[in-house]
């Protein structure tokens, strides 16, 4: 059983659009498919691929701009154009094995949605979901985030 942790997290996507915005607000792309869960960024912690550690809230619609206080129960990895950057999978309440093996499913499908994206913008690399992980390691890997970060360092 994984440990879980504490994280506030700032709602970026709210569950079921279809914009895919950034961590400073800015529009990334339309989605074909809208989101099937809260997503947003841990505001205290840089992932590596040098924008805010990434987090998927699990449950029902929250609005953009929310800060919520959830719990980190795992991450699931992804690799984007060969940057590997973690997704903390939080919830107010406990995430089954179908929860896990849903969001992997859907993460795996959103590398492969990502990865067309990419060719057709001309941007090179590995992208694909890498799996299940847990939330510690996953906060091990990012920065804590300091005065100097000024938005994320790869156009997405």
């Amino acid at each position: 059983m994984d440990a879980t942790l504490a994280v506030e997290v700032v709602i970026e996507i709210p569950k079921w659009s279809f914009l895919k915005r950034g961590s400073l607000g800015q529009l990334d792309f339309v989605s074909p498919f809208p989101c099937p869960f809260n997503y947003g960024s841990i505001p205290g912690y840089v992932g590596l691929d040098g924008d805010l550690l990434d987090a998927l809230v699990l449950g029902p619609r929250l609005r953009r701009g929310e800060r919520v206080e959830v719990t980190a129960h795992g991450a699931v990895g992804l690799s984007d154009r060969g940057m590997y950057d973690d997704k903390l999978v939080c919830s107010r309440d406990p995430v089954s094995q179908a929860d896990r093996e849903r969001v992997v499913r859907l993460l795996t499908h959103y590398g492969r949605c990502k990865r067309l994206l990419n060719l057709f913008r001309g941007r090179p690399g590995l992208t694909r979901c890498e799996g299940w992980g847990r939330a510690e390691d996953a906060l091990r890997r990012a920065t804590p985030l300091d005065a100097s970060w000024s938005g994320p360092v790869v156009p997405f």
